[in-house]
């Protein structure tokens, strides 16, 4: 036996993925040779004479190859493999079963129950060499393996900590968008204006408002920032302050007058001055659509500056529906843009709807966009909703039409009910 293992005794180990040998047979002569031989070859070498014995070693001490004896009285090696490979934890072995048979139905068991590879009694020396050779390379190739998914997993676990991070600030800055728009109801003793704001992602470019003028107007407003998420948000909450309903001395559609009243610039004018401050003042790559308009409560005259935002939408007492206006250049594109305004002129139980292009541009799943047509059938549908519900009804059509749940783009829109006097 010893003669057959000169071999491994003059070939130097590899260091590194193999280093530590469990040696395991009943015949202590059996171990005595082969773990001299590793010895001298360069490997740390731990004997057991049985599985039981090998497997209190291997819970104290992790071996990296396992040379064990088939026969074996009590727990033979089958057994004490498939109980060693349950037993292992990360660390990888490779584990060689030393047998007399060379059936294949018996080899398959054992390759099923947990064995790498086996050798025949009596042990050929450079036999034995090449499979620890082999073992090296895939006891090596299996530690980095479990290295990089180790990197992986702290990856990933830092991935998921700044996601939530990053989700928490995204759901406060979803309330504090939402802070922008507090009073979605506004009633007057002529007519409701509701407001509805709901962002495709946790944050939107879409932004709705109304602003008291006197006791006899009102202004309303809908913005839609190019592009969506944190970036689009903060144009929004910039835009908010420039039209803001609780500082009319902020509200850039506003003049306060030396008597102390205040007046309403006309909604074209204003417009045009956000387009020259965007473009003079604020570095930014984003534009903006936006309808403004000046409500006259007691005659129901809205006086309308369009910027590239989707048409108006008037529904008539009797149900008929009107779409049009001048369209307009978008904010922020072109310098020294000039913009027009017209009115529209609303009677008891007319009704006028802003919406963001969310709503036209919303598509099934063949990709056809609902556009001014589907909305005016929807608007049919909804005559008889009012506030808020008119509002819910419209985005369960919406979903009905588009199949989902949730959509691309943010959807907005300002609805100014006339009641009359």
């Amino acid at each position: 036996m010893s003669a057959q293992l000169k071999t491994i005794e003059e070939a130097p180990a590899q260091t590194g993925a193999i280093e530590r040998v469990l040696l395991v047979d009943d015949s202590r002569l059996q171990r005595r040779v082969l773990s001299a031989s590793l010895e001298r070859a360069g490997y740390d070498v731990a004997e057991a004479s049985s599985g039981a014995e090998a497997l209190a070693l291997c819970a104290k001490v992790a071996p990296d190859l396992v040379l064990s004896a088939w026969a074996m009285p009590e727990m033979d090696g089958l057994e004490f493999c498939q109980k060693f490979r349950a037993q292992q934890g990360e660390h990888y072995a490779y584990f060689i079963l030393l047998t007399s048979k060379s059936e294949k139905d018996e080899v398959i068991r054992g390759l099923e129950l947990g064995a790498d590879d086996f050798l025949v009694k009596p042990i050929n020396a450079q036999e034995l060499q090449a499979r620890i050779s082999a073992g090296e390379r895939i006891v090596r190739m299996q530690r980095e393996l479990l290295e990089k998914n180790r990197v992986i997993g702290e990856t990933l676990s830092e991935l998921q900590r700044v996601h939530d991070n990053l989700d928490r600030d995204l759901i406060e800055a979803k309330r504090l968008q939402e802070s922008l728009v507090p009073n979605r109801l506004v009633a007057y003793e002529s007519c409701l204006i509701s407001l509805f704001l709901q962002s495709s992602g946790h944050v939107g470019g879409d932004l709705v408002g109304h602003f008291p003028i006197d006791e006899t107007k009102a202004g309303i407003f809908s913005i839609d920032v190019s592009g969506h998420g944190v970036s689009s948000a903060l144009m929004t909450a910039r835009l908010a302050g420039y039209l803001s309903p609780s500082a009319p001395e902020q509200n850039i559609a506003l003049r306060r007058l030396l008597d102390g009243s205040v007046m309403a610039l006309p909604p074209a004018e204003v417009i045009g001055q956000l387009n020259d401050l965007f473009l003079e003042e604020i570095e930014t790559e984003h534009y903006f659509t936006m309808m403004l308009g000046e409500v006259d409560l007691l005659r129901g005259t809205v006086t309308i500056a369009q910027a590239g935002h989707p048409h108006p939408l008037i529904q008539r007492a009797c149900g008929a529906i009107e779409q049009s206006g001048p369209g307009g250049l978008p904010v922020g594109l072109v310098p020294g843009a000039r913009y027009d305004q017209f009115e529209i002129q609303l009677y008891p139980g007319d009704r006028l709807l802003i919406l963001s292009d969310g709503v036209t541009e919303c598509q099934n799943f063949a990709g056809k966009m609902l556009e001014e047509e589907g909305l005016a059938h929807i608007a049919k549908t909804l005559s008889g909703r009012r506030g808020q519900d008119y509002f819910e009804r419209l985005i369960w059509h919406l979903q009905e039409y588009a199949g989902a749940r949730r959509f691309d783009d943010d959807i907005s829109g300002v609805l100014l009910e006339f009641d009359g006097t």
